[in-house]
């Protein structure tokens, strides 16, 4: 077949050359790269990811294809796929399609053949980086603003009821700004009643559906742009044991008058190092995220910093001193990854079971 050739525009400057795959002609969004050495599929289905191009360092992509129970959302919300070394005839028993049927059946553009060392070393030199893929080498584009829509383009627009098999132990309520399927079905397989609420779910719309426990999700964006909401995440947090990941835990820290920062270049792979400050443990856990919650921010009488990244020290997480609240900056239910920190979810579960009578430990 014959190949088609692609470029990437930067904002910086530089244009990097490829082989488009997919139907789409062109497409923009701001630079990110993932280190993980699997795990694409769950990449592309990651609504975390809404609005970006990611580049995957790993130098093959598609070699066991894609199945029918890997996806973390039914659509894949990024905007674009770099890659270096495309695969073509998947080797897995489970593969049902391949990159070129996923990007053609989504309709978003893959450039492969890509020299992806050289694009994740421009990324980590200048941080805000923003990328045209197109078919027709142009002007180089402009760096523009995330959205502040964006969570609300990825979040269910009315209430998802999941029951779990058998008696139901509990009744949690998800709010989506963007959460990943994998979340889930992790509470589903701990024989939790679960309902996905939209992003702007009120305290009144829970106790009304007599939920048992609150779990504010993961999601793309700046956290600032929802800060509107937090007043109300607030009223939630203090009523319900919650816990909150990645984007959900940026939310309680700035609905309890924390700050947050951007990173220079973000947190995204299967292989970052955090360390429990409690017991000094230290787990590998999967990210996805572009912005952390400033350490000066957080009322030391109020919060205790539970979890700090290794790497750079940055903070992963948090433990109210009297409420049964949790949140962590990782996602302990991987996908994909390592689950050395499912017991955040055991600590989560029998807060809810216990309706807040057990305190995290």
């Amino acid at each position: 077949m014959e190949e088609t050739k692609g470029y990437l525009m930067l904002s910086t400057g530089d244009i990097l050359e490829g082989v488009w795959l997919g139907g789409k002609t062109e497409s923009d969004g701001e630079m990110v790269f993932n280190t993980a050495m699997t795990g694409y599929q769950e990449v592309m289905t990651d609504p975390s990811y809404a609005g970006q191009i990611v580049t995957m360092t790993y130098p093959m992509i598609g070699n066991y294809g894609f199945n029918t129970h890997d996806k973390e959302s039914h659509t894949p919300s990024i905007h674009g796929l770099v890659i270096s070394t495309p695969c073509e005839t998947p080797a897995h028993y489970q593969a049902t399609q391949t990159l070129q049927d996923i990007a053609n059946e989504h309709n978003f553009p893959i450039l492969a053949q890509v020299d992806t060392r050289k694009l994740t070393k421009i990324i980590r030199k200048h941080g805000d980086v923003y990328g045209k893929m197109t078919k027709t080498p142009g002007a180089v584009p402009e760096k523009a603003k995330v959205s502040e829509k964006i969570v609300e383009s990825v979040s269910v627009k009315k209430a998802q009821f999941h029951p779990a098999e058998g008696q139901s132990a509990a009744h949690v309520a998800i709010i989506d700004y963007g959460y990943k399927h994998s979340i889930r079905d992790m509470l589903l397989d701990n024989k939790c009643d679960v309902t996905v609420f939209p992003f702007d779910t009120t305290l009144e719309e829970l106790r009304n559906a007599k939920v048992d426990g609150v779990l504010l999700s993961n999601g793309p964006g700046d956290p600032k742009s929802l800060e509107y909401l937090a007043r109300e995440i607030k009223r939630i947090a203090e009523y319900y044991p919650t816990l909150g990941i990645c984007l959900g835990h940026q939310l309680l820290a700035l609905a309890f008058g924390g700050n947050t920062m951007r990173l220079p270049y973000g947190h995204r792979g299967s292989n970052h190092p955090v360390q429990h400050l409690p017991s000094g443990k230290v787990s590998i856990t999967s990210q996805n995220h572009g912005y952390v919650v400033d350490e000066a921010s957080i009322s030391q009488s109020r919060w205790n910093i539970l979890y700090s990244n290794v790497n750079d020290g940055s903070v992963e997480g948090l433990q109210h001193c009297s409420k049964p609240i949790m949140s962590v900056q990782f996602h302990p239910e991987a996908h994909p990854g390592p689950s050395d920190t499912y017991d955040v979810f055991e600590q989560f579960l029998n807060s809810v079971r216990n309706r807040g009578v057990t305190a995290y430990a």
